[in-house]
């Protein structure tokens, strides 16, 4: 009776207005939560939709790197990789910039691995957004870079018709997005300060040596 009762206390906690829209909108300001994006109209009548976002100090051009080689077999979430592979999703976050995987194009599909959905490529504008669409039109990824004074606003929008209903993604998915995007969000922050840092330490040296 006891376990029943926790377990029914802690589903209506996940599922309360406060926690649901904390995981929904960690980071992000009302405009942003609330304000249209690139990618809205793809999937306009999405059940649920969630903005994230993180200030990273550092300009778009040393952010935009990491996102656009992110991916099964490629450079990696920047996540919990052993969470992500429990599921077979074949995530190894590298923290180098990877040639090979830097021509990103409208129309490219990606996996996400081997069982999971495709993901298309539908905005790629370098520096400013990516935009990501699933072959089955259910799940709609967005990634939006706002120059600030002192670096970059990373916005990530997600908009989900999920299969099962809102109810049982509130409950049980949430969470678990929220916790793997603030992750893949503070990694990516750490990877584009640290390769802005590099590059203005490279020029700087090229300065004095000239």
């Amino acid at each position: 009776m006891l376990v029943t009762a926790a377990g029914l206390a802690a589903g209506a906690a996940a599922v309360s207005s406060p926690a649901r829209r904390y995981c929904l909108t960690w980071g992000a300001t009302e405009q942003e939560a609330t304000g249209p994006l690139p990618g809205d109209d793809l999937l306009p009548g999405a059940a649920v939709r969630s903005t994230r976002a993180v200030t990273i100090g550092a300009e778009p051009w040393a952010v935009w790197p990491w996102l656009v080689q992110m991916g099964s077999g490629r450079g990696g979430a920047y996540t919990y990789d052993w969470i992500e592979n429990l599921f077979g999703l074949d995530m190894h976050s590298t923290d180098e910039i990877l040639p090979e995987f830097q021509n990103l194009a409208v129309g490219d599909v990606l996996p996400l691995g081997p069982d999971g959905p495709r993901m298309r490529v539908e905005i790629c504008a370098e520096n400013r957004t990516l935009v990501f669409r699933s072959t089955d039109g259910a799940w709609v990824w967005a990634f939006i870079l706002r120059p600030v004074d002192g670096g970059t606003r990373l916005i990530s929008r997600n908009r989900i018709s999920p299969p099962d209903g809102r109810f049982y993604y509130d409950l049980v998915m949430a969470q678990g997005s929220f916790v793997m995007e603030r992750r893949m969000l503070l990694g990516l922050r750490h990877r584009a300060e640290k390769l802005q840092a590099a590059g203005l330490s490279a020029l700087t040296r090229q300065a004095v040596d000239s």
